[in-house]
């Protein structure tokens, strides 16, 4: 895994979570930031977490082996994220796979799982988490040749442009149940998932 990375865009500001921090919430007795970080350090590859300044996330993490990436302007949007990690991968890094922080039932071994096809395939496509029935979600694995679009990014779509842009070249990878679209953005989110669990 040395020659892949992970990011996980931290540095959102929870707008629609009435003044609760969704990536603080207590899932399995921990933040569910360090439990998703955790997860990703579990695959062996580098691991690279973008937070705003002064972020008081940045205290669950300061134990773990994963690198903190300040991001000035978070209030432009996820692209943000992609901005300040783009001149941070090495030129050895062949892949780097987004796992979006707020999607409590992405495993680290559904992490290694796409990294570990990606590796499969000989046209270095983008690869895309998905539902049994094909439904497209999260993580996404971008190849290096999309590096040079990271810095483009705007807005809060993340690496959206970049997928509709090379459509032709994104292969779906099916995980268990409906976790590749299984994100929890607001207050009711939370509630129907913890009685669910």
């Amino acid at each position: 895994m040395n020659n892949f990375a992970i990011l996980i865009p931290a540095a959102g500001s929870s707008t629609r979570m009435k003044g609760r921090d969704k990536l603080l919430e207590d899932v399995g007795g921990e933040p569910l930031l360090r439990r998703v970080v955790k997860r990703a350090i579990a695959t062996g590859a580098q691991v690279f977490v973008t937070l705003p300044v002064g972020s008081p996330r940045l205290e669950v993490l300061a134990d773990l082996a994963a690198t903190t990436v300040l991001v000035a302007d978070p209030e432009t949007g996820m692209s943000a994220s992609f901005r300040a990690i783009a001149p941070k991968l090495a030129k050895s890094i062949k892949a780097l796979l987004v796992a979006l922080p707020d999607m409590p039932e992405i495993t680290g071994q559904d992490m290694a799982l796409l990294l570990s096809a990606y590796a499969m395939f000989p046209d270095t496509p983008i690869l895309r988490a998905a539902t049994p029935d094909g439904t497209a979600g999260h993580p996404v694995v971008l190849p290096q040749w999309t590096f040079k679009d990271l810095p483009k990014l705007q807005g809060d779509m993340g690496p959206r442009d970049i997928l509709k842009k090379h459509a032709d070249k994104v292969a779906l990878i099916p995980l268990t149940d409906d976790r590749a679209i299984l994100d929890l953005d607001t207050p009711a989110d939370w509630a129907k998932w913890r009685a669910r669990a």
